[in-house]
Order: structure tokens, then sequence, then C-alpha cells
């Protein structure tokens, strides 16, 4: 996984200085990825768990455009593939990305710190 870059400050609150451009360009790519109701939903599905495999993502899709998806939201580094079982490819949410993107819009406290193991990723 690649390492996320931490904002020092919300950039939607009120009040908040300029970003960086490239701060921009990864909070926007970030919120683009989100931008489908298809995406949103399987990062709700994936809040809710530890990790899920596809076929157990219901969005009443086909197994290719569920792909798609899960692909634009690697690429955002929202998600990532938690571990590989034979044909099965299980997927994971990224909470630190997801804390960013609250933070960004001022919705949520600064995280601390982030710890990432082989198993598992939390911010606190």
């Amino acid at each position: 996984m690649q390492g996320l870059r931490a904002l020092e400050q919300p950039c939607c609150a009120p009040g908040a200085p300029p970003l960086r451009a490239s701060v921009a360009e990864e909070l926007a790519r970030r919120f683009k990825a989100l931008a489908d109701p298809a995406r949103v939903a399987i990062v709700n599905q994936l809040a809710g768990a530890d990790e899920l495999c596809v076929c157990q993502l219901r969005l009443g899709l086909s197994q290719p455009t569920v792909s798609h998806h899960l692909r634009i939201l690697r690429e955002a580094r929202l998600v990532e593939v938690a571990r590989k079982q034979g044909t099965w490819v299980y997927y994971r949410l990224v909470p630190e990305a997801v804390e960013q993107l609250a933070f960004a819009l001022g919705g949520a406290p600064k995280p601390r710190g982030v710890l990432a193991t082989a198993e598992k990723t939390v911010a606190w």
C-alpha cells in the first residue's frame, strides 16, 4: 500500500487556507471516485466488514461492472486487496483514506497516527 499524505488542516472548513495543487489533486481524485452511487455502496458495505469477497458485494450489477468500480476505488486508494484465495479476491477499506476525506471536509478530528500491518490498517 502506498502511503497517504497527511493533511495539516481541513481544506473545506470555514477559514481554511489554500491547498497546494498536489494535495488538491489527490483529494479531488478520491472524491471523484466516490461520485458514483455504486462506488459509495461498495465503500459502505466494506465499512461494515473487515473484508469482503467480490461475490459478497450485493449491488445488483454484473461482476465486470463491480470489478470496474473496484478498480476505480483501488486507483484512488480508498480500497485495497486484502487477500486472494484461489480465484476469489477479498477487498478491504483503507480506513485512513476515508478519515482523511472526512478531515478534509472539516467533519472529523485530525488523525493522530496510522498503524499499518499485513492484517489491518488502523488510524487513531
